[in-house]
């Protein structure tokens, strides 16, 4: 029962930064209706920026954290702004081969200034391990929980609460009405790609500090696109809830059916569910008259 306790609680936990990646694609189709593939890329350029503040010019890891996340940001209207901005109202997989295309761009120019080689950024958290009982958590495991609860909490607030959060939303459930009641729709979805390439830079500083850094960051976030499906593209609460579900399912399959199930039996669990539930978990369900 204890085991089965140990690699429930580690899967939940680890379920906590892919629920983060899964934010980072969520809030860029949610506020433009864009599936963004490119997200990994970002994530890993993010890592790969703290990792050269922080070892290449030696750096506080907190505040080459900062930098990291304040070039990304950069970085996000930049993108916003040459790349996607003139593709506004072209056909969706326009824009869609435009962000595998940026994903395609930063990977190389990734690999041509760092090269393939894994990197050990300092970690930003404490990797203490903690005793519960006769369980034992890896600290960064723990830490990097925390940090995604936190994150996740700050932007349910963000978007219930805060005026320039109910006008995202507003922007991207009707972006005609929204317009008309005075939202500028630019400028909401210029924040909304900042946002998703903020969280994605958190979500690849923690696990390229706890994992190690090289190339391979990105493939994260395509394993998490199972989730993304499984609790609805539309849902941040669903790429919350799928991506702890996931993470669940990962841990117990890989510590009873070895780790190679972890590739495999989370995508049959999810198949399985979108069979009952085609739109996802907590996704929207759309009708089309003909």
């Amino acid at each position: 029962m204890s085991e089965f306790l140990e690699f429930s609680l580690l899967g939940l936990l680890s379920g906590g930064v892919m629920a983060l990646i899964a934010l980072s694609f969520v809030l860029i189709y949610k506020g433009t209706g864009v599936v963004n593939f490119a997200v990994g890329e970002v994530m890993m350029l993010g890592a790969y920026i703290y990792y050269a503040g922080a070892v290449t010019f030696s750096l506080a890891p907190w505040l080459a954290f900062v930098i990291a996340l304040a070039v990304i940001g950069v970085f996000a209207i930049g993108v916003e702004r040459a790349v996607l901005r003139p593709l506004s109202g072209q056909p969706a997989v326009s824009v869609l081969m435009a962000t595998i295309g940026i994903a395609s761009i930063i990977h190389g120019s990734v690999e041509a200034i760092w090269g393939g080689d894994t990197f050990s950024p300092p970690t930003l958290l404490p990797r203490t391990p903690v005793n519960m009982g006769e369980i034992l958590i890896p600290g960064t495991v723990l830490g990097n929980f925390a940090v995604a609860a936190v994150l996740i909490g700050a932007f349910l607030a963000f978007f219930r609460y805060s005026k320039t959060g109910i006008a995202l939303r507003a922007t991207a459930s009707d972006p005609v009405t929204a317009a008309t009641l005075g939202i500028n729709i630019n400028y909401s979805q210029r924040l909304t790609w900042v946002l998703s390439g903020l969280v994605g830079t958190v979500a690849g500083v923690l696990i390229a500090s706890s994992a190690g850094l090289s190339p391979l960051l990105a493939s994260a976030a395509l394993s998490v696109f199972a989730a993304i499906i499984l609790g609805g593209l539309d849902s941040i609460l669903g790429a919350i809830v799928a991506s702890l579900l996931i993470g669940w399912v990962e841990s117990v399959s890989a510590g009873y059916l070895g780790g190679k199930s972890r590739d495999v039996v989370p995508y049959v669990v999810v198949l399985a569910i979108l069979v009952v539930k085609p739109y996802g978990i907590f996704g929207t369900r759309t009708i089309e008259r003909l």
